[in-house]
């Protein structure tokens, strides 16, 4: 058999087959949601995308009689090693082909990359750092993808565990569809402990972005600092962040709880736009034309799907009935507006948090796993 070479990308040609080598991995796969490649060579933009301000990544490739067979990104992020007093690199944006010795060249050429920074351990998939796409999906395959989730044939399942990583930590997916009766009776709860606390709600202020993305990551960057695999958000990456995800925000869905003018709580819930974009493959124009443009505008208005992608309390707060205000006030909105959809993710030991959703009615239906090996 032909040896697999490795080289990391260097060029725009190679950036560009780096991100449309999916489309080889996933043609007959029916839940597949291509990504835009437009947002995909923004979000690999050095000069553009903000973990560059503090974090590095590398870009690899595999190839075997010249065909591309396989990619991974190799990460390293200071801010995350700092803060837990670890030493660890993280492998993310994996695809390859049934193949175990080609996962392990990629993952050789990524350990590699991660030696030369001084680190021992690689731990992933995870895309930068915990902020933004991680996990490998190990069930749930049946279920396409939801907005900034990751989703993967389940053979890459074999072809980690291959490559001698362990589970480090398992992340859950929920998924709703209408209240159970016992949520009339924590919503009841909820409203009285968040009355007594003097909380008010409020939707965001979509004319105010940037200030407002800026109370939510304090919120963020308080609450989480304790949660397995946190890594706070630098100003740049909220600001970057709120301005990418600006257009698919609506204000009934993002609230922000506060105590006086002290920000205290939020949630984050958007439109599925995967929905709409399995009907682009990836483009918003063809032969010069908006064709794809034109499609996603059209489909986006068909959208009944939606994500919980985000909430946070502040730790003082968290008996206060101010998370079950927050999410129960969305799921409201969106049963009104017949909206089903995802609540995620939660980490597996995440108990409070778990059998609350289990009291909305929610049921797991998707299961993630973050991977660690040693490099030493």
């Amino acid at each position: 058999m032909a040896a697999i070479e490795i080289s990391e990308v260097s060029s725009g040609g190679d950036r560009n087959a780096f991100i449309k080598f999916p489309w080889r991995i996933y043609p007959n796969d029916p839940v597949w949601v291509p990504p835009l490649i437009l947002e995909r060579k923004a979000f690999l933009d050095r000069k553009r995308h903000p973990f560059y301000k503090h974090g590095d990544a590398a870009l690899f490739l595999a190839r075997r009689n010249g065909e591309i067979v396989g990619r991974i990104m190799a990460s390293d992020d200071p801010n995350y090693n700092s803060l837990h007093q670890s030493n660890v690199g993280c492998f993310g944006l994996f695809e390859c082909i049934h193949d175990r010795d080609v996962a392990a060249a990629l993952f050789a050429a990524a350990g590699e990359w991660m030696r030369r920074k001084g680190r021992t351990e690689m731990m992933g998939p995870i895309d930068y750092s915990t902020n933004y796409v991680c996990g490998l999906l190990i069930d749930g395959f049946q279920h396409p993808p939801t907005l900034l989730t990751a989703h993967n044939p389940p053979y890459y399942v074999d072809l980690i565990e291959a490559c001698r990583f362990a589970k480090a930590k398992d992340w859950y997916a929920w998924w709703f569809s209408e209240f159970p009766e016992p949520a009339a009776r924590l919503r009841r709860i909820a409203s009285a402990r968040a009355g007594k606390q003097g909380v008010t709600i409020r939707p965001i202020n979509l004319k105010k972005i940037t200030e407002e993305s800026l109370r939510i990551r304090a919120i963020y960057n308080q609450a989480w600092q304790k949660n397995w695999g946190f890594v706070p958000f630098t100003e740049a990456e909220s600001e970057h962040m709120a301005k990418e995800m600006k257009p698919l925000l609506v204000p009934e869905g993002t609230l922000i709880a506060e105590m006086g003018d002290e920000p205290v709580a939020f949630v984050i819930a958007v439109p599925d736009i995967n929905v709409a974009l399995r009907h682009v493959n990836g483009r918003l124009t063809w032969f010069g034309l908006p064709i794809g443009l034109l499609k996603l505008l059209y489909y986006r208005t068909k959208i009944r799907f939606g994500r919980l992608v985000a909430l946070g309390v502040v730790e003082k707060y968290r008996r206060a009935g101010i998370a079950e205000m927050l999410v129960l006030q969305v799921m409201d909105e969106s049963v009104k507006h017949g909206i089903t959809g995802e609540i995620s993710m939660t980490l597996e030991d995440n108990f409070m948090i778990n059998r609350f959703i289990e009291a909305l009615g929610a049921s797991r239906y998707k299961t993630y796993r973050i991977y660690t090996r040693s490099l030493t």
